[in-house]
């Protein structure tokens, strides 16, 4: 029987990244959350390994060692067993976005093979195959919010997030994930905590956003000053609470009160520049706690 499986944008509400480590990698810290928007993937038996390419940024991808396909081969040697299934795409996200495209979707490969496989491996079988793939696709294996730690492969659960209806926008460029780094100059702190209390409302969540940055803004912008000009864009529609580039860009997005105000305003930047990418979607509200019956109820999130 095929497997399903969608691979949500994530998206990094801060990201504060430290000097390089002796390993060659940068030590951060991130709230990393994800969006009801996505790519999917799908999984069905066969007797070789193939992936097919689908959805409207298909073109921008090579079917030839795509990440799926790496994800399916490290899953298959860590179960011990052949690589044999047939992948099918669909690339509904832009392709070096900084909204975490190819982690999510490599991440989607390796739960729908693990189903479609009926292999038997624990959540930390899965996670070092992840991990050993990328740095940003551990967290997207549950695709839950998440604070990110070391070179993102160290997680901590989030107790609460409130409902997030966010506009997100690319004006249509690539940015190199490495390029960036290389760039980068000015660092930020990355010994905070995680905030002991819940992030029960809009406010709160607001309040830890504005003493926090993203450090590869500063880099990207320069590498793609156009970046500067979504995010004008983004600042100048009505209800638009915060602004903010994700990852290494270019995506950037900004967070309203409603859903409503979120369409309104994708509608409003649509009519100016066509050419962007502007999609409206949300994060689902998770682990909410319900006053009335005094308890947590949990996931309501993917």
């Amino acid at each position: 029987m095929a497997q399903s499986a969608r691979a949500s944008a994530k998206i990094n509400l801060f990201l504060h990244v430290g000097d390089k480590r002796p390993d060659g990698f940068h030590p951060l810290q991130s709230l990393a959350v994800f969006a009801e928007l996505g790519d999917a993937l799908t999984a069905e038996a066969a007797d070789d390994l193939s992936l097919s390419l689908a959805g409207p940024f298909a073109a921008a991808l090579s079917g030839d060692d795509n990440l799926v396909l790496r994800a399916a081969r490290a899953l298959a040697a860590k179960a011990g067993r052949a690589p044999t299934a047939k992948l099918t795409l669909t690339k509904n996200l832009p392709v070096a976005s900084g909204i975490g495209g190819g982690s999510a979707d490599a991440a989607a490969a390796l739960r729908a093979l693990s189903a479609l496989w009926s292999l038997d491996l624990d959540e930390a079988d899965l996670h070092d195959v992840a991990a050993g793939l990328g740095s940003d696709i551990p967290v997207c294996l549950a695709s839950l919010p998440r604070w990110m730690e070391g070179r993102g492969e160290l997680l901590s659960p989030i107790a609460s997030l409130p409902h997030l209806p966010l506009l997100l926008v690319n004006p249509g460029i690539a940015v190199p994930t490495a390029g960036v780094f290389a760039a980068l100059e000015t660092r930020s702190d990355v010994a905070w905590k995680l905030p002991p209390d819940r992030f029960r409302d809009m406010a709160d969540l607001l309040r830890l956003l504005d003493s926090t940055k993203n450090d590869l803004e500063a880099p990207a912008r320069r590498l793609a000053p156009v970046i500067g000009e979504v995010l004008t864009a983004l600042a100048a529609l009505p209800g638009a609470l915060f602004t903010r580039m994700s990852g290494s860009g270019a995506t950037c997005f900004a967070l309203f009160p409603d859903d409503e105000s979120c369409k309104r305003a994708a509608a409003i930047l649509s009519a100016f520049k066509p050419g962007w990418w502007i999609a409206p979607t949300s994060v689902p509200e998770f682990g909410i706690v319900h006053e009335d019956i005094g308890q947590d109820i949990g996931p309501v999130g993917p």
